[in-house]
């Protein structure tokens, strides 16, 4: 696969996995690359943890779900991340960033556009809707039939000062690199979050993972084979009109070419 195939093909995976095991030639080829990411005097600050083992994915799964239904229930997630839902494809196709908030139960779509405010919350508290997305999260992670954590050494992360920025940086670079790799393998990546939302359940984590003092626990990534009709399809770009999206370009003094892509730069 051509490079700039595999960038314009990565995507972040919202749905199951296969329940296939990912290979250890794989989950080799995944550290691999990791550690060729660029890192500021070739600090390689990161360190990586693999999980694979049923139970522990089971019990951060549960984390996890327990971690949506709290975060949805109490109102923080939506008002931590209003300003990333668009709530029409007219909307999404306009603004070329955020979320496309299409995923509401039935009963509650015809409320969609007050899901922000107070009504609309006790309305989804009302109807249970974190408590079955919170279970729904829970079976995503559940399902994955790997889990890969990306630590931070202290001694470089050492936030307020530039090394902190130089060990995020590199970690990013590091995690692209993954991200990459898992569209060339029939791979599928996403983020579990949640447990970050919720204060102190980013902490189990760490004590079921057993991450070390030395170490910071940055994020949790589930991976997994996807079926193959559900890859996404290669894109024939020389066929579109290139534009790029009016936020990408920059006047001034900082000429940049107006050149780019009528769809979506990042999906998600």
């Amino acid at each position: 696969m051509e490079f700039l195939d595999v960038v314009r093909r990565r995507k972040t995976t919202n749905g199951p996995f296969l329940p296939d095991r990912v290979s250890e030639e794989h989950q080799r080829l995944l550290m691999e690359v990791a550690g060729r990411a660029p890192s500021q005097l070739n600090s390689q600050p990161w360190r990586f943890v693999i999980v694979d083992d049923p139970n522990t994915i089971e019990t951060i799964a549960t984390i996890s779900g327990d971690s949506m239904t709290e975060a949805m229930s109490n109102g923080t997630f939506f008002e931590r991340y209003k300003p990333y839902f668009r709530f029409s494809a007219s909307e999404m196709a306009e603004r070329r960033d955020g979320m496309l908030f299409d995923k509401l139960p039935a009963a509650l779509r015809p409320f969609t556009t007050q899901v922000f405010t107070k009504r609309g919350q006790k309305l989804m508290n009302a109807m249970r809707v974190p408590q079955k997305l919170g279970e729904e999260n829970r079976k995503l992670v559940a399902g994955s039939p790997l889990l890969i954590g990306v630590m931070l050494d202290r001694s470089e992360y050492r936030p307020g000062e530039l090394s902190s920025f130089y060990s995020v940086f590199s970690m990013g670079a590091a995690m692209e690199n993954v991200w990459l790799t898992t569209v060339e393998l029939g791979m599928g990546i996403q983020f579990v979050s949640f447990p970050m939302e919720v204060p102190g359940m980013w902490a189990r984590i760490e004590n079921l993972l057993e991450v070390p003092d030395s170490l910071e626990l940055m994020a949790v990534y589930r991976l997994g084979y996807v079926p193959t009709e559900q890859r996404r399809p290669a894109i024939d770009w020389t066929s579109h009109e290139r534009k790029l999206p009016s936020q990408y370009v920059f006047r001034g003094t900082c000429k940049t070419p107006q050149t780019g892509w009528d769809a979506p730069v990042s999906q998600g």
